[in-house]
């Protein structure tokens, strides 16, 4: 068994379809950023998939792909990059894979049309050292479905059973290797490469229960608004970092200088166990002043990602602003919204998750804090000597 390296493995969105099923209600928009609840389904799916602490992003676009250009060209998410390729013509679930052959090692596949909110570190914990990748299966619910439904699993080895009672999530792990069976022309990776390499034991699965959608058909697409939205509804807290976070010793870029306030480690994984969403929303306006580097910043927190991973927590976005009226830096040098105490970094968050704003609060160590959470119109504390004992006072 091999236990995956999240920091050398990529996510690889195929987001590229028509929709030919769905096509009266697309209103010539690509199937991946259809709208529910004011937001695309590439950000529900890119939300999911960005907490972890994975290397890069790749879109695999051609239908209308300069709408999700538009919205997600090299942008950083969570510190995760994003690429967008276009296939120059059709290719397929498969083909299209021969597009990352020379940008990838390891990767995990989503569809662009499905959404299974499984757990990555379960899922990426062991690897069959023998098999090419690993699929999440669920139990069947469609016999319409014709693409690598009636499944089973055998000693965690993935094969076909007549009346197999799993199905296919849409969500892939596969070794560089893979790329080596899959052509280079117009091809369906779940109908032409996955079914003899099933048939030859080199790919292995685990079986989830967790929340599944697939919004490409009319039956699906009918509740899917609903769906997300009673899945992804929770409430969030919005952390200030230096002094809440973190002892604030002035400018605090460098690794060996960040330390962990009293009970934040503990403080963290309860939140997590009561079903919060975790934001930080931090100034840093170091960045402006030039006494450090946007990269410095981001060097630390990428640390952070993976130290907290290790951990099983996750920041599920951190947001910063640079800007400072006395910047340095003339691109920052303004009064910003982006910077407490304004509030478009919470405001941003609100836009992109399914909050619920009632049960939602916000610790900070200053009043710019308190002002961007009144301007919210969330709760908000200042922060307490020990994290831990503060959070569980609040949530209970």
């Amino acid at each position: 068994m091999n236990k995956i390296n999240f920091k050398k493995t990529d996510v690889v969105i195929l987001a590229g379809g028509k929709g030919t099923r769905i096509k009266k209600f697309l209103k010539n928009y690509p199937k991946p950023m259809l709208k529910f609840n004011n937001k695309n389904f590439l950000v529900y799916l890119i939300n999911q998939i960005s907490k972890y602490n994975f290397r890069k992003i790749f879109l695999l676009t051609r239908y209308k792909s300069e709408i999700i250009e538009r919205k997600f060209k090299n942008k950083i998410i969570n510190f995760i990059k994003i690429e967008c390729i276009k296939e120059k013509k059709p290719m397929g679930t498969g083909g299209a894979l021969n597009l990352i052959k020379s940008k990838t090692n390891n990767f995990i596949l989503l569809n662009g049309d499905t959404i299974f909110d499984i757990n990555y570190l379960k899922f990426l914990n062991f690897i069959k050292k023998n098999s090419l990748g690993k699929i999440a299966l669920l139990n069947n619910l469609t016999k319409k479905n014709k693409k690598l439904s009636s499944l089973d699993l055998k000693n965690g080895i993935v094969k076909y059973k007549k009346h197999g009672t799993l199905m296919n999530g849409g969500v892939y792990f596969f070794k560089k290797k893979i790329l080596n069976y899959v052509p280079n022309n117009n091809c369906s990776l779940e109908e032409d490469v996955l079914p003899s390499l099933i048939n030859k034991k080199k790919i292995s699965g685990q079986k989830f229960n967790n929340f599944f959608l697939d919004i490409g058909t009319k039956e699906t697409l009918k509740n899917a608004k609903t769906k997300l939205k009673k899945n992804h509804y929770k409430p969030a807290v919005f952390l200030d970092r230096d002094g809440v976070i973190n002892d604030d010793l002035g400018y605090v870029y460098k690794i060996k200088n960040f330390k962990f306030r009293k009970g934040v480690i503990k403080g963290l994984r309860y939140l997590k166990k009561k079903n919060y969403y975790i934001f930080i929303v931090t100034n840093q306006a170091g960045i402006g002043k030039k006494i450090f580097k946007e990269s410095d910043y981001f060097k630390l927190h990428n640390y952070l990602k993976n130290f907290l991973a290790n951990k099983n927590i996750f920041f599920n976005d951190v947001l910063h602003s640079p800007y400072h009226p006395k910047a340095k830096l003339k691109k920052y040098k303004k009064n910003s919204k982006m910077r407490k105490p304004n509030n478009l970094m919470i405001k941003k968050i609100f836009r992109n998750w399914d909050i619920d704003r009632k049960k939602s609060f916000m610790i900070g160590d200053k009043k710019s804090d308190f002002l961007a959470a009144k301007k919210s119109k969330i709760n908000f504390h200042y922060a307490g000597a020990n994290f831990f004992q503060q959070i569980k006072k609040i949530v209970n």
